[in-house]
């Protein structure tokens, strides 16, 4: 017993070391950083000081931290609408299914920066999308997208929509058919048995993909510098900016640390969710 114990050990260290010098050490770090007295320009000075907090709560940047999350959320949502359609009808493409899942990968094989300038010349007044409108006659001059929030759930969507889509195709791909058959045996028409099998039954898939949505969504900081010329704020532009421009690593390490709380309790949720739903399937 003791011998597979050290065995265990041995195989996981070098994860563990891993863990230990690039997860743990930075975020102790970070940790007792925020808490520190702030000398200016970069200067620290080891004095416990809860000013950090104060600021990162203040309305200067509680306004750019509300809107990250009103905006993450938002982009969210929409990806969860387009994504579960569309991960259902791949589930269900037959031997289309391949294709379609290359599709969806096609775009990790691009950088996001690149991605996103694509969407600068479409969204400019003399865009493409612009230029398509005013020549159908649907407006009489070019809308402004670009330095918008609208720009920003454009960004968001179009960069993370596939992180949704994934993990809820895996989940209806594992769907037990049997529990469809049984339900209409039982006589329930499509539309129930979506919403009282398929959809409960593929909940996890959902809850993870919106995790792993919005948590990027909410920390990226590279989709507003490019779709608004960094008029509009993220907690990621706050976060780059009280590190490099104001040079206050106090409060940048202070709402790091909060983005990671944040983080942290939507895991919890999502275990707990899980769980939850693993239960009741075994009851």
């Amino acid at each position: 017993m003791i011998r597979n114990i050290r065995t265990a050990y041995l195989m996981l260290s070098p994860s563990l070391v891993w863990l230990l010098v690039f997860l743990v050490v930075p975020v102790g770090m970070i940790t007792v950083i925020s808490f520190t007295t702030n000398l200016g320009f970069g200067g620290i000075l080891y004095e416990f000081s809860m000013e950090a907090y104060r600021l990162a709560f203040s309305s200067l940047y509680a306004k750019a931290i509300w809107q990250s999350l009103w905006w993450s959320v938002i982009a969210t949502v929409i990806c969860g609408i387009i994504a579960y359609p569309f991960a259902y009808f791949i589930a269900h493409a037959g031997k289309w299914k391949n294709f379609l899942l290359l599709l969806v990968m096609v775009p990790f094989w691009t950088n996001l920066l690149i991605r996103l300038y694509s969407w600068i010349i479409l969204m400019n007044n003399q865009g493409a999308i612009n230029n398509l409108l005013l020549k159908i006659g649907i407006i009489d001059e070019p809308i402004t997208m670009l330095y918008t929030p609208f720009a920003i759930i454009v960004g968001l969507v179009y960069g993370f929509l596939p992180f949704m889509i994934l993990p809820i195709y895996a989940s209806i791909e594992q769907l037990d058919k049997t529990y469809l058959e049984a339900a209409e045996d039982l006589g329930a028409n499509p539309v129930k048995t979506f919403l009282t099998v398929t959809l409960p039954l593929t909940f996890p898939g959902v809850l993870t993909g919106t995790i792993i949505t919005f948590v990027p969504a909410i920390s990226v900081f590279v989709v507003t510098d490019l779709l608004t010329g960094g008029r509009l704020l993220m907690i990621g532009n706050v976060i780059r900016d009280a590190f490099l421009v104001e040079m206050n690593w106090q409060l940048g390490s202070a709402i790091s640390l909060l983005l990671m709380i944040l983080v942290l309790l939507s895991i919890v949720v999502l275990i707990k969710f899980t769980s939850s739903d693993d239960d009741s399937s075994l009851l």
